[in-house]
Parts: C-alpha cells; sequence; structure tokens
C-alpha cells in the first residue's frame, strides 16, 4: 500500500525528529521509483489519470484524523499506549460532528501508521521499534465475503473474453491469483515456460499521472507455478505482441519488455483491465437476454479473480501455506483470517473425512462386547 508516512527531510533539521508528515506521498527510498521514457505525460493531458485511490486515502486519514491528535508528537516519543489512546479516541469522537469513527476506519489508520512507523524503523533507522505494531487496536467484525464465481462461471467469462487482445491477462490473474498490480509489472524476463512458472517481484500503479514501481505488497518476490495450458496462453499472447509490434513499427513504445501492453506497446493503465471485466460481463449478459447465451454471470471485480483462485485451491483441500505462498501473503494467517468462511466448511466436513478413512470394525464384536458388560453388570 502506498501511505503517507515519515519523511526526514520533512523533520526541519532538527536532532529529535517529530511526527511530522509531508502533505504529498512519502517514497521510500529505493522502493518506489516513476518510470520514464513511457509517454505517459507527453501522450496525455496532466490529471488524466488521476490519483490512487489508495494513496489519496491514506493522505485524507492522516490529515484528517492522526495530524490533530498526534502530529506535534516527538517520534521517538510516541509510545504504544498513545497509539492504543489514538484509536479509542476516534472510535468514540473521531467522525463528524463529534460521532465515532467505524472499527473498519479505524483499521485503515492503523494500516496506515503501521507503515509509516515501519519505514521509520528499518529504512530510515530512526527508531528501534515500531511502537504501532504493539498497540491495541479495535478488530473489525469478520464479515462474509459475497458470491462468487464457481468454476463454470469462470470458464463462460474466460471463453468470452478470449476475442479481446488482453485475454491472456484475465486468464493468468485467473490461474495465479495475482494482483493487478503485480502483473501489469510483470515482464517477459520474469516468465519461464519452460519450467512452467513465474516470478513476481514487483508491483505497478500510476499516481497523479506517473507510472510507479515498487515491491509487491507483502514487500517480497515470488515465483508461482503455472498449468501447461497457461503456457500455452501466454505464448499465444506473446506471438499476438509480436505481431502488434511488427504493425506499430517504428512508433512501438515497448521498451521495458511488459508482458501486459497497449496496443502501441505501453504499459496498461490499471483502470483499462479494471473497467474492461465489467464491460465484458455487461456485454455477455445483454446476448443472454436476446437469447445468445444460457447463463447470466453475476457481477464481479478484477480482484474477485484472486478470491476465486484462492476458494478453489482451499477447498479442493490445498494446504493454507501453499495457498498463501501463492497469494503472496506475507503469514499464511492472513490467509485464514480472508478465507475464513471456506475454513470453516473445511472443518465441518473434518469428521466424515476421518470417519471415511478408518476401516470399519466388526459390528458383531462390538455387540458381543456389549452383551458380556451387561451380564456382568446384572451379577
Amino acid at each position: 500500500m502506498i501511505a503517507s508516512g515519515l519523511w526526514p527531510g520533512a523533520l526541519g533539521g532538527t536532532r529529535t525528529p517529530s511526527l511530522q508528515i509531508r502533505r504529498r506521498p512519502y517514497w521510500r527510498p529505493g522502493l518506489f521509483r516513476p518510470v520514464r521514457g513511457l509517454g505517459l505525460a507527453s501522450s496525455r493531458r496532466p490529471g488524466e489519470f488521476g490519483a490512487s485511490q489508495g494513496c489519496s486515502s491514506a493522505c485524507h486519514l492522516i490529515e484528517r484524523h492522526v495530524k490533530p491528535r498526534i502530529g506535534g508528537m516527538r517520534l521517538q516519543a510516541v509510545r504504544p499506549a498513545q497509539i492504543t489512546k489514538l484509536y479509542r479516541d476516534l472510535l468514540t469522537e473521531g467522525g463528524r460532528s463529534g460521532a465515532g469513527l467505524s472499527a473498519r476506519t479505524v483499521e485503515y489508520v492503523h494500516a496506515v501508521l503501521r507503515k509509516a512507523f515501519r519505514d521509520a524503523v528499518l529504512v530510515d533507522q530512526l527508531l528501534p521499534s515500531n511502537p504501532v505494531e504493539r498497540a491495541k487496536r479495535p478488530r473489525n467484525p469478520v464479515r462474509e465475503r459475497g458470491e462468487i464465481w464457481s468454476a463454470g462461471q469462470l470458464r463462460v467469462f474466460l471463453d468470452l473474453a478470449r476475442s479481446h487482445r488482453l485475454s491472456a491477462f484475465f486468464h493468468l490473474a485467473a490461474y495465479t491469483g495475482a494482483r493487478r498490480g503485480e502483473l501489469l509489472n510483470l515482464r517477459w524476463r520474469h516468465v519461464d515456460l519452460a519450467r512452467a512458472e513465474i516470478r513476481i517481484s514487483g508491483s505497478a500503479a500510476v499516481i497523479g499521472g506517473t507510472r510507479i514501481e515498487g515491491t509487491t505488497k507483502s514487500g517480497r518476490s515470488r515465483t508461482v507455478s503455472i498449468d501447461d495450458g497457461t503456457v500455452q496462453v501466454l505464448k499465444a499472447h506473446r506471438v499476438r505482441q509480436a505481431e502488434e509490434r511488427l504493425t506499430a513499427g517504428p512508433d512501438w513504445m515497448g521498451g521495458h519488455d511488459y508482458v501486459f501492453t497497449t496496443g502501441w506497446g505501453g504499459p496498461v493503465h490499471p483502470d483499462t483491465v479494471s473497467s474492461l471485466i465489467g464491460d465484458l460481463i455487461r456485454a455477455h449478459n445483454v446476448t443472454v437476454g436476446d437469447g445468445g447465451a444460457s447463463e447470466l454471470l453475476p457481477h464481479a471485480l478484477l480482484h474477485d479473480l484472486r478470491h476465486v483462485h484462492a476458494t478453489t485451491l482451499l477447498l479442493a483441500g490445498v494446504p493454507v501455506h501453499v495457498v498463501a505462498a501463492r497469494l503472496g501473503h506475507a503469514d499464511p494467517s492472513v490467509t485464514l483470517r480472508v478465507y475464513a468462511h471456506v475454513i470453516r466448511d473445511q472443518v465441518a466436513e473434518a469428521a466424515d473425512i476421518f470417519a471415511r478413512s478408518i476401516p470399519a470394525g466388526d459390528s458383531s464384536v462390538v455387540s458381543k462386547s456389549v452383551s458380556k458388560e451387561a451380564a456382568a453388570d446384572g451379577r
């Protein structure tokens, strides 16, 4: 997540840093970097891309809820108890007209502060430990996820997307569970078709009209295996991309080896793939109404393909730690929390699975044993 955070240069050169927050996003040194030479600023009007929702939300939370309460404190003076009090105050009177904020909003505040203080510990080395990690935050009640696509519905969507030039993007999203930014950052050098695996080492976003590339959400790279069918999909996509390059000729913009590009070789804007899935679903459902298709597809977001991937694996009995590794979760506990409803379904079946695994005993032997015990009790 991209958050406003601690920035040494904004501390005014004082020996004892205070908790100051920049008005513009904080980029950790070496973590996020603008990608130049992509033609984004020159080919589009300033501001056309808009700001990142995650960044603007984080800045709003800091400006509205954090700075008025602890913004003037010395950085080293912040203690877990003070962060806990901040959360408690936000819950009771942090909203408009003195109303309390929801536990979910306070959770977002916690996430922003945790990231900022983590950078102060690990990157800038201003603190020996992260006080936010030890603060008591409100627990947001776990809400059940809405209905996700079945395997059959996913198959219907992938079939109807096959005619689009970015069909391989949706296929890879569904078959790897990778995040949108991770796939848009994927290079061909990270794809090993011979070994049937891809290397996810970063993520991409567009903020204020500038493409920003950084680490994955967990900050770690991972290798994800792919099946033979996905290998063939990527091979076909590479052939199509080569044909587009020949067509574009000297106007081809693809100098960065991206797997997924525009028709002119430039990077794909994240909003493009997010809106495209909705367009494809609506187009399909129109044909259902006209009698051209057999089944309506429920509304779905691009991120739901990730949920379909995880849920399908968990219901098939794939160990949680394996699913967590594919999804890029920093810890399997994250997977357990996000997909708790799937785990509960498996727990309910555990007794029957165990019973089926044990050979049935001889019921006549059990009956004779019970009869002997009854006769002994009678004496």
